[in-house]
Order: structure tokens, then C-alpha cells, then sequence
């Protein structure tokens, strides 16, 4: 699943590609995608102008005038531009005809996205709605609020992460690597976290994540940017997909767990239950 870091990049692609143009056609041949009145969906968007493509958490926005489409990759979405042909594949779900004759392909073998087009007033409620935490930059996501949060729960630490709830953008992957540099097990309670930990843990957050965004996500089964191009975090991951090599800090075999459901790569000698 594309986390904070890969979205950036979906983002930063698509705004070089198609910022400043206009949609000229529209076609969805997976309905459920959409979840705005699909007929609704498909006439509000024609004319309209791209001014620029922001991202909210894992939520990739796009600016028009006066509204605002919202898309959410899921677990394989992705964004191709052809400037000719389209090519034929099963797995192509939505096409945006540009004014310049090239088309905006969204591509899903799950057909797990989502789309939903909103007026621009609408947008923080929306992610009120969905309860998205502060982005995790260190003007955004403060120390304070986050140790509140922390100690006001009983779940384990992971779990709590992924939620969105304390802060944006971390999946199961920067999950497993900010624990394993903040020295946290994943199952350790929330609220048994001492303060020395949750500030590193805050500290690590922000630094990951922008590690991630820098060297363009992680491409581990089939994430590409929208240029179709491979990040290259996955070179960096020090836990992560690492079960029974040697930690990068210790040297004790890396163990992978399932906690909440999630499969969870941790040291067992540098974090400790």
C-alpha cells in the first residue's frame, strides 16, 4: 500500500504532468470507484482547469476553481499519462482526456480506490470526518498533542500509528522503521510509553517519512511514481522485509510478528517488550 512518502511522489509527478491542463472528456468503467453521483462526477469535471495536485495524508487532491476531486490509492492505484494510444488492459479503470489530446489513465487491479469530487468549502470537514491527524512535518505535528494522545490509549503503539488518528501517513512498512529506530516494540501499550520514547518515536516520525519522501518511496511489489519510476527507499529500510538478517544495531536476527493483523519486523534485543 502506497504510505505518506509514495503519495508525495504520485503528487510531485502528477503536478509536473498535469498542472494547467484541462479536462476535456471523462469515462469511468468501474462505477463503485466513484463515490460522488457518478453522472454528477462526470459533468462537473468537464472544462475544468488542474491548478495544482496537493496531498493530505495518503489523500492526493486536486485544485480546481471552485472544487476539489479527493483520491485515495489504496493498496495498488496508481497514475498513468499517455499522450497517444492507450494501450488495452483490464486493469485501466478511469480516463481523464486532457485539452492537450493525452489522457490520465487510473490504474487499480484491486479497484480499491476511491474518488470523491467536493466543493472547495468541504474539504476540512471532510478530513475532520476522517479523523487524519497532522502531517508529519515540524511545523504540523507537535510533541505535546502527540504525547497525549499516546497516553490516553491502551492499544499497542503500532496498531495506534496506523490509524492516522496521532499523526498522517504512516503504514505498515515506516511503521515497522520508525519503531525499530525509536527502539519500541510494536506491541508495547501506548500508554506505558515513557517520555524519553515518545519524543523519540515523534522525532524519528518526522525524519523517515522525509527520508521516504527524498528518495522517492519504496518501491516493494508495484509502486511506481507517476512518471513510472522506481523509488529507492527500499534501499534504506533497516527492518523492514529484513526477517533473520542481522539488525543494522545490534546484530540479533530481525523476527517478523503479526500484531493487529499486521506482519511486524522488529529486533528483539534492541526493542524490548
Amino acid at each position: 500500500m502506497p504510505e505518506l512518502p509514495e503519495v508525495e511522489t504520485v503528487r510531485r509527478g502528477l503536478e509536473r504532468l498535469v498542472a494547467g491542463r484541462s479536462i476535456s472528456s471523462v469515462e469511468v468503467s468501474v462505477p463503485k470507484m466513484v463515490k460522488t453521483n457518478l453522472d454528477i462526477f462526470k459533468l462537473a469535471l468537464l472544462g475544468e482547469t488542474v491548478r495544482r495536485v496537493r496531498r493530505r495524508g495518503k489523500y492526493l487532491i486536486f485544485d480546481f476553481d471552485k472544487q476539489i476531486l479527493i483520491s485515495h490509492l489504496r493498496m495498488e492505484g496508481k497514475y498513468l499519462l499517455f499522450s497517444e494510444d492507450i494501450p488495452d488492459n483490464k486493469h485501466f479503470h478511469i480516463f481523464f482526456g486532457l485539452d492537450d489530446g493525452s489522457t490520465l489513465v487510473y490504474q487499480d487491479v484491486r479497484k480499491f480506490g476511491t474518488f470523491e469530487l467536493l466543493p472547495r468549502s468541504g474539504e476540512n470537514a471532510y478530513f475532520e470526518q476522517k479523523r487524519i491527524g497532522p502531517e508529519p512535518t515540524e511545523s504540523d505535528f507537535k510533541l505535546l498533542p502527540f504525547e497525549r494522545g499516546l497516553k490516553i490509549s491502551k492499544k499497542f503503539v503500532k496498531p495506534l500509528l496506523l490509524e492516522q488518528k496521532l499523526v498522517a501517513g504512516l503504514g505498515n512498512i515506516y511503521a515497522d522503521e520508525v519503531l525499530w529506530a525509536a527502539q519500541i516494540h510494536p506491541e508495547r501499550p501506548a500508554v506505558k510509553l515513557k517520555k524519553t520514547e515518545i519524543k523519540r518515536l515523534h522525532d524519528e516520525i518526522i525524519r523517515i517519512l522525509q527520508l521516504g519522501i527524498d528518495k522517492g518511496g519504496s518501491t516493494i511489489r508495484t509502486y511506481r511514481n507517476a512518471l513510472g519510476e522506481d523509488g529507492t527507499m527500499q534501499e534504506y529500510l533497516q527492518v523492514y522485509g529484513r526477517t533473520g538478517e542481522p539488525c543494522m544495531r545490534c546484530g540479533q536476527p530481525i523476527e517478523k510478528i503479526k500484531v493487529g493483523g499486521r506482519g511486524s519486523h522488529f529486533c528483539p534485543q534492541c526493542q524490548k517488550r
